[in-house]
């Protein structure tokens, strides 16, 4: 698939072979970014015109190993996974033994989203009260279910979408609020948000509360009052998938993907072809490119 005019959907098309040991692809999910760069909006701007889309992948090595990539530019710099043949990133993880492809691919940068906040950012305590923002879309998904299966005391699942905050309640979800509605007094917050959901989340913020940003899917800015971050000694952390070391994100990788294995992580993935990337391009959901 190749993006030919920023802000248009990618159409089928034929890229160059690339160039070195590439990997055979097997599924590519489709994440935000994707369409960020391919909008023109991504801060790191885009691969020149025309170019493969697409950030990550799970793909087949020359000698069999069935490997999930993401980094060093694939999709960013350089064409990226949406493709039959992608070259690797920075960071290669082995898919463990067993793994549906598309599934592996799906967990992989919104997944480790969800994951990794939880996980090792500001890992989850035993007695938590964790408020999960944006609990509707896939990393929030992955998120409420880490935050059970690592202990949490109780996870209240936000978000704006009725029938899908009703089913955060079947992923672990205690209870459920809309984005509006009463927060109660978290003492952990998971925020891919920003705007004003993180504002109202810091006022209802118990005492030593520590947040983790990763995202402004409600907007760039948030108001941060000083009197809340002084008076509660609240702890901000900010998170992002490229600022891991490469190692440490495929070993986490490679963890969450057992868990799903085990029937401990869940996540719905919409499969297409290549060829019906166009028309899957604004769905909402988790939708995974198999070649």
């Amino acid at each position: 698939m190749l993006i030919t005019e920023l802000g248009r959907p990618p159409q089928a098309g034929e890229a160059p072979e690339p160039d070195g040991e590439s990997l055979e692809v097997l599924a590519a999910a489709l994440n935000p970014i994707d369409r960020a760069v391919a909008s023109g909006q991504f801060y790191g701007g885009h691969p020149p015109l025309p170019f493969v889309p697409g950030c990550e992948c799970v793909g087949r090595e020359a000698g069999g190993r069935v490997v999930w990539t993401f980094g060093g530019g694939l999709g960013l710099a350089r064409d990226g996974a949406m493709a039959e043949r992608a070259l690797p990133g920075s960071v290669v993880a082995e898919v463990p033994e067993g793994a549906d492809p598309a599934l592996a691919a799906a967990l992989g940068i919104a997944g480790l989203a969800g994951w990794m906040p939880v996980a090792w950012r500001a890992p989850v305590r035993k007695d938590d009260r964790v408020l999960v923002l944006g609990a509707t879309g896939v990393a929030g998904q992955v998120a409420v279910q880490a935050a059970r299966l690592l202990g949490a005391a109780t996870v209240i699942a936000a978000g704006r979408d009725p029938e899908l905050l009703d089913r955060t309640r079947s992923l672990g979800a205690n209870d459920v609020v809309t984005l509006d509605g009463d927060f109660g007094e978290p003492t952990y917050v998971f925020d891919p948000l920003c705007g004003e959901p993180l504002e109202r989340a810091i006022a209802a913020a118990a005492p030593g509360a520590r947040i983790v940003q990763l995202g402004q899917s409600a907007g760039p800015t948030a108001s941060v009052p000083s009197a809340a971050v002084r008076g509660k000694q609240l702890e901000l952390y900010g998170y992002s998938n490229f600022a891991v070391p490469p190692d440490v994100l495929a070993e986490h990788y490679r963890r969450l993907v057992v868990h799903a294995l085990a029937g401990e992580i869940a996540l719905d993935v919409e499969r297409v072809g290549l060829e019906e990337l166009g028309d899957a391009w604004a769905r909402r959901g988790k939708v995974v490119v198999c070649p």
